[in-house]
């Protein structure tokens, strides 16, 4: 079965003139924006534009292909995406613009966004979504107790960057990017919001009961496009009230969450008719502890948790193996600390993980730990 690699192979010949946007077209778009773009597409101060085939090599020639597959993070493949879109009729005119990056350690920040304007006149506005940075995922756990600082600059930055322009825009994003499209569509001024056609969550974990009951939400849905694979566990995070078709996976268990993996059939998704038993059973779990918890209680956890993954002195996920016995130890000790129910959790958790995705980046470390974590000690009994 094919990705959207072989997409672009089969149909990238075809301009949207000649066939219109898919929802296969927009993975695509969605998973662009983690691309680090800095210093080839211009900002949001800037009117200028480039066109992707001029980005991709311009790219190319900052990172050779070596560098790239040397990578860790689960999206260090999707430079080539860039490269075969730039090669591809369907895409290589398209022009980027708005890029933005900003990562803010204090704040717990991590945004990026872009714009990409198409052949049919319309823009998709693509929000990146969580990367390996360990603030990102802070800020992904954040988000069940409170508004994080990239969704409301999600809806800045759609009000910033729309002003002035009288083209229709679709908005969308991977995994956290999808919940910033969400969130900007939601929050956006009336004005704003009469300009999107369509708003695309490409397995991006969803908001609190309090914001799926919000009449702005429930009117957004009439606009949502939602896509999960079969062993979905990020887009299953938080409450989400909608539709969503299951998509197939050449991957098992969380690297299913790599938009690569999905599988293509012509210009559709494979559709799978219902989740795995491990989807749902990491549902019900995740959402019956965070449902028992206060805010305060949410937000210390997630504080400790972070702080003690901060102490092994890496800043990404992919970093943490390479800590040394100092920050293993450190993050043990912070670990060990806490009570026995979010040992639990923590162990439910990260055994999520440990399928494909603890191979390359989280695993190595938290394999030796997640043992541990779980069991019982005799302050516990």
């Amino acid at each position: 079965m094919g990705n959207i690699l072989d997409y672009l192979d089969w149909r990238g010949d075809l301009t949207l003139r000649n066939a219109e946007f898919n929802e296969v077209d927009n993975l695509i778009l969605a998973l662009v924006s983690y691309v680090v773009l800095e210093g080839i597409v211009p900002g949001v101060d800037s009117k200028e534009s480039v066109s992707v085939e001029e980005a991709a090599k311009a790219y190319f020639l900052r990172h050779t292909a070596e560098e790239i597959e040397a990578g860790t993070s689960f999206i260090h493949m999707i430079p080539f995406l860039l490269k075969k879109m730039g090669e591809s009729r369907r895409f290589k005119n398209a022009r980027l613009s708005n890029y933005v990056n900003r990562i803010d350690v204090d704040q717990q920040k991590q945004f990026s966004a872009l714009h990409i304007t198409l052949d049919d006149r319309t823009t998709y506005i693509s929000f990146c979504g969580t990367d390996d940075t360990i603030v990102g995922w802070q800020e992904d756990f954040n988000m069940s107790f409170k508004i994080v600082p990239s969704q409301t600059e999600a809806v800045e930055y759609v009000e910033q960057t729309m002003k002035g322009f009288f083209r229709k825009y679709c908005l969308g994003g991977h995994s956290k990017g999808g919940n910033l499209a969400i969130y900007a569509a939601t929050k956006c001024s009336a004005k704003v919001k009469k300009r999107i056609l369509t708003v695309y969550n490409n397995d991006g974990p969803g908001f609190s009961k309090e914001m799926v009951s919000d009449p702005a939400y429930r009117e957004a849905m009439a606009k949502m496009n939602s896509y999960v694979p079969e062993s979905s566990i990020i887009g299953m995070l938080l409450e989400h009230g909608g539709k969503y078709k299951i998509v197939g996976s050449s991957q098992k268990g969380v690297m299913q969450h790599d938009g690569l993996s999905w599988e293509v059939r012509g210009k559709h998704f494979v559709e799978c008719e219902e989740r795995t038993t491990e989807s749902v059973m990491f549902e019900e779990t995740l959402k019956g502890w965070l449902y028992d918890l206060d805010e305060k209680q949410k937000e210390n956890f997630i504080s400790d948790l972070f702080d003690a993954i901060r102490a092994t002195g890496a800043e990404n996920l992919s970093e943490i193996g390479g800590s040394g016995l100092r920050g293993m130890t450190a993050l043990f000790k912070s670990l060990s600390k806490m009570d026995s129910e979010n040992k639990a959790v923590i162990n439910k958790l990260f055994s999520a993980f440990t399928n494909e995705y603890n191979k390359k980046v989280v695993m190595p470390i938290l394999g030796r730990i997640v043992p541990q974590v779980g069991t019982k000690t005799k302050k516990d009994e």
